[in-house]
């Protein structure tokens, strides 16, 4: 067995330093201890750390929100069938007449 050390049989690994738009910044939340105890066991259940599922939940719901405010285009007869269908709904069937006639609970 060789116990030549030259360059050439080491591997050398640099740590380069992220950019400013790759690095990480921080939140500080302030919540009921009833709150966080909810967000911890379902984080436990998903095998999560609180960060992870707040993050990942947070991420999300910005989508979600995100992608209910976007536009969308439609050409000159969609739009019309679209607005046509906005104007006229159909008629109510027989299971909302009677989730209407329904007692609250």
């Amino acid at each position: 067995m060789s116990k030549d050390r030259s360059p050439q049989h080491f591997q050398v690994s640099v740590a380069e330093r992220p950019s400013a738009a790759e690095s990480k910044g921080s939140i500080n939340l302030r919540i009921e201890t009833q709150t966080r105890q909810l967000i911890d066991e379902a984080a436990a259940i998903l095998g999560k750390t609180r960060t992870e599922f707040m993050i990942d939940s947070a991420r999300r719901q910005a989508i979600d929100v995100l992608l209910d405010q976007r536009f969308f285009t439609l050409d000159a007869a969609r739009y019309d069938a679209f607005m046509h269908a906005l104007d006229n709904p159909p008629a109510p069937g027989p299971k909302l007449k009677a989730l209407l006639r329904r007692v609250p609970a």
